[in-house]
């Protein structure tokens, strides 16, 4: 099949970490925010139950999202880079559409060459000391169906969509008429190898280009 859109989650599929987690780890919360995420990608909670929760218990400053970005880079999933260039040498309209942090997820973005405006995540707020404030109340994708209506946007101006990632909540692009690639390259989930159309779980993202070209 060959998509005109092509979306990828980022956190276990474009970088092996959990950004998130990788934050709490930072600040001694590692095992009680590893369990939330894994039950709000695995389906078990929605999003929204864990999102506000997490943030402002781990309250992320400006050091430590610069410091996630770094590691998101560091922890490049093999065959991200060249998956990029190659679509990107198509012409594919590719977007990163994630429920991450997207101050975080913007310098792996620069990476691959993909502009700003192509990373969908949740904008985070810092105080002028660089302390957390807040993060984007109103972000469709710190909740759940937020990817179906991400997907939904990007779907009124071209027409065939993919959606590549390794959580629950990249299945939510079915109920805007995408298909969806599980990706278990890094993390194996039963509901994801389940609800996709289809599922791979080489550790390479070169393993989705046949898929979707």
């Amino acid at each position: 099949m060959s998509f005109d859109v092509i979306c990828f989650d980022c956190d276990s599929t474009l970088s092996r970490i959990e950004g998130i987690d990788e934050l709490a780890r930072r600040v001694g919360l590692g095992e009680e925010m590893s369990k939330l995420t894994d039950l709000a990608m695995n389906g078990v909670v929605p999003l929204e139950a864990v999102y506000e929760r997490r943030l402002s218990l781990i309250r992320p400053d400006q050091d430590s999202i610069n410091w996630l970005a770094d590691l998101y880079i560091a922890e490049i999933v093999e065959g991200v880079k060249e998956v990029f260039a190659s679509l990107l040498a198509q012409n594919k309209a590719v977007h990163i559409v994630s429920g991450g942090l997207r101050q975080a997820i913007l310098p792996l973005a620069k990476c691959v060459c993909l502009p700003e405006n192509h990373v969908h995540a949740v904008d985070i707020y810092f105080n002028e000391d660089g302390s957390y404030r807040n993060y984007d109340l109103n972000s469709p994708l710190a909740r759940t169906g937020g990817k179906a209506e991400i997907c939904r946007q990007l779907l009124k101006a071209q027409g065939s969509l993919v959606m590549i990632g390794d959580g629950k909540t990249d299945m939510e692009a079915k109920e805007a008429g995408a298909y969806v690639l599980g990706f278990g390259g890094v993390v194996d989930r039963p509901i994801v190898r389940q609800l996709s159309d289809f599922y791979v779980t080489e550790p390479t993202l070169l393993s989705v280009v046949e898929h979707i070209l």
